[in-house]
């Protein structure tokens, strides 16, 4: 399926959530691609947290084994996208339209520890996700397929919305990574988390989330499709 995919197909994907695709949060602050990759942008975060949000493991697991409650989805849309979004990664951009963007709520025992968002290729998104409520991590490894995550980006977020289901003000640490198979991308997720984590990890910074910004300068910002 390619770029002249007809508007039966994408109607295919319309989203089976009932609140709508939300704009992308505004990022605030992001650390250097290469920081991030050499693994020096969690200086801010403390262990635990560097651990969860720049670590090569499944959020998901992570956030049912510190909680101890089942993780379930709550998926909010899932839905064609056109090119150009704004604050969505730049690569994203490296992804074969047209493109298709889920977003879901992470939450554990009721109580919403996160919000996911992520880039597909729609052909790429029929074959790999079939049951549109289940964690990414487990439709991918069915099979126990191998597979390869790269951690590409380390932001500060906010967003009312966030803020209003969190129920805590913002901003927000967010990551964003790629999974690749066999040398093949196939999506992009991006995921925010929310503070009621410190029960479990402790505070996230030494510093106040809303100082960062303002305190911390860097040589590239530019990792954003503005």
């Amino acid at each position: 399926m390619g770029p002249g995919a007809s508007g039966s197909e994408s109607e295919a994907f319309a989203s089976t959530g009932a609140q709508g695709l939300r704009p992308s949060p505004r990022t605030l602050w992001q650390a250097p691609l290469a920081d991030v990759l050499e693994g020096r942008a969690g200086d801010l975060l403390r262990g635990p947290w560097k651990l969860l949000v720049l670590g090569d493991g499944s959020p998901t697991r992570h956030l049912r084994l510190l909680s101890g409650a089942p993780l379930a989805i709550s998926l909010m849309a899932m839905e064609p996208e056109g090119p150009g979004r704004a604050e969505r990664p730049r690569e994203v951009d490296e992804l074969e339209p047209p493109l298709l963007r889920r977003q879901v709520w992470l939450t554990c025992g009721g109580e919403t520890l996160g919000w996911a968002e992520s880039w597909w290729n729609q052909q790429q998104a029929e074959a790999c996700l079939r049951d549109r409520r289940q964690p990414i991590w487990s439709s991918l490894t069915e099979g126990r397929a191998e597979l390869y995550r790269e951690v590409d980006g380390l932001a500060l977020v906010e967003a009312d919305w966030l803020e209003e289901r969190f129920g805590r003000p913002g901003p927000f640490w967010s990551r964003h990574y790629r999974f690749f198979r066999q040398g093949r991308e196939l999506t992009v997720i991006r995921e925010v988390f929310s503070p009621a984590l410190e029960r479990w990890l402790g505070p996230a910074s030494t510093l106040n989330p809303k100082d960062i910004p303002h305190m911390v300068t860097t040589k590239d910002n530019s990792g954003l499709t503005n």
